[in-house]
């Protein structure tokens, strides 16, 4: 079921290199990723899950409202995640030049799907 939905966020935005539906502990539900040369994207979201968790409690601490999405940008990839509730999230790491703006509409719209899936 999730892996439907990764695949689709993947393969349909340019420069989409994988995406991952993860908690917030860092273990991953489903991923689908391309294959990258030098680089382990599931440590990367792994990595990356326990910034957005102090995000996501600074956010609460601050009462600027929940945490909805985070872009990171690096000189070779961007990261894009989308909160799904509580416990989970979906990242998409992109290359560095990808359409981070239909990535952000992708994970948007399978956001809904992957949501209803976690029930």
């Amino acid at each position: 079921m999730f892996a439907e939905s990764l695949r689709k966020i993947v393969e349909e935005v340019p420069g989409g290199l994988g995406a991952v539906l993860m908690g917030y502990d860092g273990i991953a539900v489903d991923q689908h990723f391309r294959s990258v040369d030098g680089i382990d994207l599931t440590l990367v979201a792994v990595e990356y899950a326990a910034v957005l968790k102090e995000i996501k409690n600074a956010a609460q601490i601050l009462r600027t409202g929940e945490l909805e999405e985070v872009t990171i940008v690096t000189t070779c990839f961007n990261v894009l995640i989308r909160t799904l509730n509580d416990d989970y999230f979906v990242a998409l790491t992109l290359e560095r030049e990808g359409n981070t703006g239909k990535g952000r509409f992708l994970l948007l719209r399978e956001s809904v799907p992957l949501r209803e899936g976690l029930l």
